[in-house]
């Protein structure tokens, strides 16, 4: 929701079967998310993206997920990256 994007151009590793991570992943539930996180968090950590800031989208919050660019950084061995993406809308729910 927050956090950016990345394009990136698979490298054609063997032994991840020529694959790799379609996103950064969750590092706690929804539920966690949700009695972890408020509203006034979800408004903090999309500040100058334009989406929802209700309690309805707070299990999406960025900090439910783990950090895109450790992942991204995790993964230079399957992929390239191409360019950067900064979010400026999300559409959620």
């Amino acid at each position: 929701m927050g956090t950016g994007s990345y394009i990136v151009k698979g490298l054609g590793n063997d032994k991840s079967f020529n694959s790799a991570s379609h996103g950064a992943g969750r590092r706690m539930s929804r539920n966690a998310a949700k009695r972890r996180f408020s509203t006034k968090d979800l408004e903090e950590q999309t500040r100058g993206v334009e989406c929802r800031k209700d309690s309805g989208v707070v299990d999406e919050i960025p900090g439910a997920y783990k950090p895109i660019e450790q992942v991204i950084d995790q993964q230079r061995d399957l992929v390239q990256v191409v360019a950067k993406l900064k979010q400026v809308v999300c559409v959620k729910g």
